[in-house]
């Protein structure tokens, strides 16, 4: 990406992923059901876009059915509509099912529609417009060219949906975990802790030498599944709390719908809790450490980086702990957290990497 230019390399304003949807003469097929299709669905209403089919892989069909339509495996989409459009509407991480795609993409057009999981803006031309300030300082903040072509990347694809463009930007988690130096005398953060997966990998990867962790997780079952997972860790060295990531101390509503922003949360303007959701206490990270050093904080809260991010300024500024903090949730993310975090703290090293995944999920901020 040229420094005077925010503009991705290659990209045609006249020609984004919704505007390839919307005049192609080719059936579109659906790839995949669920809350993922719902949101892309919702986006393609808007633009005039009808499916004409949906699919799934042939292990998940097995009789289903999804918005009046039988969902049918891709070799009978093969048969009924010979070419056609392919539109991806789940993630994943999965070796081969990355492989799966990659086999359909080299026989059919293929995209992966960018759709937030958490909130109805996009990231798209309108959006480059108009910040185009803030595009600019941040490519001026990262560390490294990898992370300003990253970037450019990101955000072409973002544009087009092409998962080619998307998987030329992959990069390994190791390479940044090894550049962050993370030793054996660690107080680690996991906000967004899910099952304990991710505290189990730092427990690997430091050979299970640490100083403390702290673990929150609004989420009731999960939250039970990582008590239960980390057993073997006395309560002296893991705070452990049922409790989201926020600004301040508080109470939430936590919407458990299941699926893509699961776990989504609104602050409760409601005497009653109404819906699927139900509330949560919610903490901020300088309470939670009450004045007491981190080294390392992990932000994977589901939309709540924001807020979870403004409730660690006093951590951040006095310490200046290591950060790891998912840029995908929303659509704004991936420019507008590195400039918060850079407000706060001036003095990071910020590396932006995205590590294999369709769509662009695990995308993250790196801060040293």
């Amino acid at each position: 990406m040229d420094e005077n230019n925010i503009v991705p390399e290659g990209y045609d304003p006249a020609v984004d992923v919704w505007t390839a949807l919307s005049e192609t003469k080719k059936p579109i097929i659906m790839y995949g059901m669920g809350d993922g299709a719902e949101k892309i669905l919702a986006v393609m209403e808007r633009y005039g876009i009808r499916p004409t089919d949906f699919m799934a892989s042939d292990e998940f069909v097995r009789g289903h059915s999804f918005k009046g339509f039988r969902v049918k495996k891709l070799s009978e989409i093969e048969e009924l509509y010979g070419d056609f459009v392919v539109v991806i509407c789940f993630g994943t991480a999965l070796p081969d099912v990355l492989e799966r795609i990659d086999m359909i993409r080299e026989k059919y057009e293929t995209y992966a529609p960018d759709v937030p999981v958490v909130g109805d803006g996009l990231f798209d031309g309108d959006y480059i417009s108009d910040h185009e300030f803030e595009i600019m300082q941040l490519k001026s903040l990262l560390s490294d060219e990898a992370s300003r072509q990253c970037l450019d990347t990101l955000m072409r694809y973002r544009i087009t949906g092409d998962i080619g463009t998307l998987r030329k930007c992959e990069s390994p988690m190791q390479e940044m975990l090894d550049m962050m130096k993370i030793g054996t005398n660690e107080t680690y953060v996991d906000l967004g802790a899910y099952t304990g997966d991710t505290v189990e990998d730092f427990l690997r990867y430091t050979g299970k030498r640490f100083n403390r962790i702290y673990a929150l997780e609004p989420d009731r079952r999960n939250f039970s599944k990582l008590r239960r997972r980390l057993y073997y860790i006395s309560s002296e060295l893991l705070k452990a709390k049922n409790a989201a990531a926020w600004s301040s101390d508080t109470k939430l509503i936590f919407n458990n719908k299941a699926g893509r922003g699961s776990s989504m949360l609104t602050e409760q303007n409601a005497q009653s809790i109404t819906g699927r959701g139900y509330e949560v206490d919610a903490v901020s990270v300088d309470s939670l450490l009450d004045g007491k050093p981190a080294t390392l904080i992990k932000y994977d809260v589901e939309g709540s980086e924001r807020e979870a991010i403004i409730g660690t300024e006093q951590t951040i500024k006095k310490y200046k702990p290591r950060l790891i903090v998912s840029l995908y949730h929303r659509a704004g993310d991936l420019v507008e957290l590195p400039l918060l975090i850079h407000e706060i703290n001036p003095d990071y090293r910020m590396y932006l990497r995205h590590h294999p995944y369709v769509p662009a999920w695990d995308t993250n901020l790196y801060c040293i």
